[in-house]
């Protein structure tokens, strides 16, 4: 291991999703939004092995970005995280939580509630998964541009901490210092933002379609509707 491993390329950083065999299986908590399961898994020569997560339907993400003065902007969103214990700034998301909903669709409908704004540009940018040993939630981060404002009839009404939501637009390169400064915690934010900084830098070319096979939610590893 350590200096000894093998040296690769990118082209070598291919995952292979698909579970263990599962020997038992129960549910000790079902919550409003996710449930914590309790698997018994056949690791084969690693033995048999007791694992508890959270399972969650996935998210999705969505970096707002349009050019003020020729400076591209980034939109945050100020928000109360209680499990977190504060206001911290994040990016547009919401969950998978519309059956048969595809996924750019469901960032483009919580791009419009959250902060008033249709994009007639949608990319994927990148995807992420929280925390596979046990917070696997499948998140996907897409890029839209070329925005509007939502039509005044058709504004959400917010409620809850959406009351609270204060939003931000800052420059792109603002937004990645404020990342590596640690003024952003958020993880699908720095994600987000450094993902939109580093493929600027790369002339978008390594964007992907919006509807491009999600190999990281189970759901989706074939193309997306």
């Amino acid at each position: 291991m350590s200096l000894e491993a093998p040296r690769g390329r990118g082209s070598d950083l291919v995952e292979e999703w698909g579970s263990r065999p599962v020997v038992a299986t129960e549910t000790p908590f079902e919550g409003i939004v996710f449930d914590v399961r309790r698997d018994t898994v056949d690791l084969g020569e690693g033995g048999i092995v007791v694992r508890d997560y959270v399972t969650h339907p996935g998210a999705v993400v969505v970096v707002a970005l349009h050019p003020f003065d020729g400076v591209d902007h980034v939109l945050l969103i100020r928000q109360y995280r209680h499990a977190a214990g504060g206001q911290i700034w994040e990016l547009p998301a919401g969950m998978l939580d519309v059956p048969g909903e595809p996924p750019w669709e469901a960032a483009a409908r919580e791009l419009a509630e959250e902060v008033d704004l249709v994009a007639d540009r949608w990319d994927l940018l990148v995807d992420q998964v929280a925390s596979p040993g046990v917070y696997p939630e499948p998140m996907r981060i897409f890029l839209a541009r070329e925005l509007r404002d939502v039509d005044a009839e058709e504004a959400h009404e917010r409620t809850a901490e959406e009351l609270e939501l204060r939003p931000l637009w800052v420059p792109l390169d603002d937004a990645a210092d404020a990342v590596l400064q640690g003024q952003v915690s958020n993880g699908a934010a720095i994600v987000g933002i450094l993902g939109a900084h580093a493929a600027r830098t790369r002339e978008w070319a390594t964007l992907r379609p919006r509807d491009a096979a999600w190999p990281s939610h189970p759901a989706y590893r074939g193309p997306t509707p």
